[in-house]
């Protein structure tokens, strides 16, 4: 370290104390400053939950159109009758099921590859950013993602509900702030909500 002497800067040799004192308050320093870092990784940690539900609907949506599908292909299933719609009801459904599988693969895709951004306090919302809502006394998280509305994930005790920018809540947190309230019209009423953090 440098130190004024006579008007001139000298060099100081830090004693070990001095060293130990310094690395001890620096190691503490890192403990406690990176709160920034403790909510980016419980949302690394939300996001990784995320991805393993989805998997696990595609999994599931996968199988189940699989099974529909060889139902709906079964000699079982040829229409007795101009009547008989069994085998026609159970291709539709198949096909539904199929499109719900594409639908959750590109969800998982965008979640998979998407540039999570860490926001800091004063930071404005926008794409990817959870948030901490109130609604008269009530706790609720959302993310914003760019597709996805309407998924929800059990994370650490909390319900959190993925929203897009397009949504009406979405697009009123958009460029908000904490502190901020984002209000969206339900119906013929008003519903406040207060934007307590964001990450």
């Amino acid at each position: 370290m440098t130190s004024q002497v006579g008007g001139k800067c000298v060099v100081v040799e830090k004693s070990p104390a001095a060293r130990c004192i310094q690395e001890t308050l620096g190691i503490q320093a890192n403990r406690l400053g990176p709160k920034r870092g403790k909510s980016e990784m419980n949302k690394r940690a939300l996001i990784e939950k995320l991805i393993e539900k989805l998997e696990n609907e595609r999994a599931s949506l996968a199988e189940a159109a699989l099974h529909t599908y060889e139902a709906a292909t079964h000699e079982e299933s040829e229409a007795e009758d101009q009547y008989d719609t069994r085998g026609l009801e159970a291709s539709y459904l198949a096909g539904a099921q199929a499109k719900r599988v594409a639908e959750v693969e590109q969800i998982l895709h965008t979640v998979k590859h998407i540039n999570f951004r860490q926001y800091k306090e004063e930071d404005s919302i926008g794409a990817t950013a959870l948030v901490e809502l109130d609604h008269d006394g009530k706790k609720s998280y959302c993310l914003l993602l760019p597709q996805g509305g309407g998924v929800a994930v059990d994370f650490d005790g909390h319900h959190v509900q993925v929203i897009t920018p397009q949504s009406p809540l979405g697009e009123a947190l958009i460029g908000r702030q904490v502190g901020d309230t984002a209000v969206i019209d339900v119906g013929n009423q008003e519903r406040e909500y207060e934007i307590l953090s964001v990450s």
